[in-house]
């Protein structure tokens, strides 16, 4: 009898044995009170007086399905986005909330919904950064009472309407070629600039423009071609230069 009754306690305590993993924690209920939560490790829960609920405190990634919205400036856009969250309360994830993961994602939807409206589509798709960090406070501001923390939002796809993606591309092509002009207006205004400086040397030195000729005949002559065309004033020019370098010498 009493072996019989030692095998039934030795029986009742193997069965009473939990381990707790490092990333989690165990949920302690007495008679149907919550009594505390018990550390990673080895535990003993004494069955049927008590019961234990495991919560895990790793991060889960939740994916948010896409949705149709319809941003402020009336586009209809398709916005799929991931969350992150941790408990960090294992008593309120379980005393407070039936399903933490359901509710964190019912409440993700609907606030990248509510929070993306706000927008225009401008603003979404150069703002995202910002975007990410409104969504996560009001759904952090949400989970709180759950025992759960929302560590990151981020919108991972946007999907426009067929007929506004031609538009913005032939935006892009406008804006392209406008710099394309301008790039090109300024290269003729500096060019333009430069001649008229260049105008203003040979103005002061005549026999500049005769060395630039002779230059430029230097340069054809490099071409091989069998063809050399003088320009009209060339053999005066010539004289000319001849007649100033004659002064200079007298003159030293």
């Amino acid at each position: 009898m009493i072996f019989t009754i030692a095998l039934i306690i030795i029986v009742y305590l193997l069965s009473s044995m939990r381990v707790v993993q490092q990333y989690e924690r165990g949920v302690v209920f007495f008679l149907g009170k919550f009594e505390g939560v018990r550390e990673a490790g080895f535990t003993l829960i004494f069955f049927p007086f008590q019961q234990m609920t495991r919560v895990s405190l790793r991060t889960v990634t939740m994916q948010i399905p896409s949705q149709k919205i319809i941003t402020k400036d009336n586009v209809s856009i398709d916005i799929a986005a991931v969350a992150y969250y941790k408990i960090v309360d294992p008593e309120k994830a379980v005393v407070a909330i039936e399903d933490v993961y359901n509710a964190v994602n019912q409440i993700s939807q609907t606030t990248v919904r509510n929070v993306v409206g706000r927008f225009q589509l401008d603003e979404l798709l150069a703002e995202t950064a910002k975007i990410n960090e409104q969504i996560k406070d009001v759904i952090d501001a949400h989970t709180e009472p759950w025992g759960a923390s929302v560590t990151a939002v981020e919108i991972k796809d946007i999907t426009l309407p067929d007929n506004m993606q031609r538009a913005m591309a032939k935006e892009a092509e406008a804006e392209r070629e406008r710099r394309a002009k301008i790039v090109a207006a300024e290269g003729e205004y500096q060019a333009a600039t430069k001649l008229g400086e260049a105008a203003d040397v040979i103005t002061k030195h005549p026999v500049a423009l005769q060395l630039r000729t002779l230059q430029t005949m230097a340069e054809i002559s490099v071409e091989k071609n069998s063809t050399i065309i003088f320009p009209a004033q060339f053999m005066t020019t010539v004289q000319e230069a001849i007649s100033l370098l004659k002064q200079d010498t007298r003159a030293k």
